[in-house]
Formats: C-alpha cells, sequence, structure tokens
C-alpha cells in the first residue's frame, strides 16, 4: 500500500495552540477531500524541555501519513502555510503497539519524530544497512520503544532544500521513559557508555547537520 509522508511547519506568528487548530482543521479537509485509507496526524502540542540530552528542535512541525491508491499529491497541504515537502516512503514497524483508542484521540504516551538525511558520501546499500541492520537493532535493545515507525523516503518534492531521506516515530508510553535519560539509555550505571554508543552510531550514517528531531504527540484520525 503507498505511503505519503506531508510535513507542515509552524508559521513565524503562530503559537502552539493556534497550530494545532490549523492542522486539525486541514485533517479535517483531507478526510473530506481525498478520503484516504488511513490518515495519522503526529505534531507538536507544546515546546520541548529546555535541558535535554536529545537536541529537540524548537520549531512546530506536523507530519501528516496518508494511505491511498493514488498517489496524486494532497493540494490542500502543498499549498497550506508552512508546507515543507511531500515523501513517497517504504514502511517497517519492528515494534507495534496494539491500537486499543479511539480514532482522534491522542496515542498514549509520547513520540520522538526525527527527520534525516544520509552521511555524505555513503551509497544507497551502505546507508541503508547501516541504518537497518546496525541502528535499528541498538535502538531497540537500548531504549524503551513501544512502537518503532521506519520510513525510508523513496520520492521527495516540496519547498524544502534539503530533502529529508528518512523519517522514523519512535513511540515511548510514557514521557520519562524518553526525556529522562537513565530510562533512555539506561540502566543508570550503563547510561552514559549508551549515549556514546547511540552518537557515534548515528554519526556512522546520518548527516548530523541536517537531523531534525521533535517532541511530538500522535493521532490516528482513520485507521
Amino acid at each position: 500500500m503507498l505511503k505519503t509522508i506531508y510535513i507542515v511547519k509552524g508559521l513565524p506568528d503562530e503559537d502552539y495552540k493556534q497550530f494545532e487548530k490549523r492542522m486539525f482543521s486541514l485533517a479535517e479537509r483531507i478526510t473530506s477531500l481525498v478520503k484516504p485509507d488511513t490518515l495519522k496526524l503526529n505534531l507538536t502540542l507544546e515546546a520541548p524541555p529546555i535541558l535535554s540530552v536529545i537536541p529537540f528542535s524548537r520549531l512546530m512541525v506536523a507530519a501528516f501519513s496518508v494511505t491511498g491508491k493514488t498517489s496524486e499529491p494532497i493540494h490542500a497541504i502543498s499549498e497550506t502555510g508552512g508546507y515543507n515537502g511531500t515523501y513517497q516512503v517504504e514502511e517497517a514497524v519492528p515494534v507495534s503497539y496494539v491500537k486499543e483508542w479511539e480514532d482522534g484521540t491522542p496515542t498514549p504516551g509520547t513520540c520522538m519524530l526525527t527527520l534525516f538525511r544520509r552521511k555524505p558520501g555513503l551509497d544507497d546499500e551502505t546507508f541503508l544497512r547501516r541504518w537497518h541492520d546496525g541502528h535499528t537493532p541498538l535502538s531497540l535493545r537500548l531504549h524503551p520503544l513501544w512502537n518503532y515507525n521506519r520510513n525510508v523516503v523513496t520520492c521527495a518534492s516540496g519547498d524544502s532544500r534539503v530533502p529529508h531521506e528518512g523519517i522514523v516515530e519512535e513511540q515511548f508510553l510514557t514521557k520519562a521513559e524518553l526525556l529522562n535519560p537513565f530510562r533512555f539509555f539506561g540502566p543508570p550505571l550503563k547510561t552514559p557508555l549508551h549515549m556514546l554508543q547511540v552518537l557515534k552510531d548515528s554519526r556512522s550514517f546520518i548527516d548530523m547537520k541536517t537531523i531534525e528531531i521533535y517532541l511530538t504527540t500522535e493521532f490516528h484520525l482513520k485507521s
């Protein structure tokens, strides 16, 4: 099934509530006009903590994940303010939750949305091998992941000057499991070692100058 992710950024004069209202209004238009098979929205609802070992972006972002039978772009998104890019992706979910909550309500816990490009000089095979066969198993082993949604970009278009090549959504049952380094990288005595392992591994395949990491909340609007 074709999956497309649309990225929209907040406008300079918007606050979090205004951005949230605008994105949910846009989601209603998508559901009405396009009638997708599924629609998921992942967006920033609040500012990330000022002090964090994770370098969260302080920009506002929304990621609309759409599946359906058509590959035609959704103009309601591409014509909205802050539109950043359209990404057709190949999805893998190495760890998956069982959805037991109603559509339209927030997914329990919290999410880390990561957008990135490959380290310069890596060919496709090396980039994907280091990401899929190296970093994914390391993340699953070290982090208390409840859901891991990995998306390889196969086609990109839009206003982004540097299109992303990877889009990852990592879900945690509680904020503490993400924001507390002794739980995210734990156990406590091994936290410094695990932090270095993750950093070294990330640098082996990600262009760290272009990475964007957001603290977000997920909503299944049509599942």
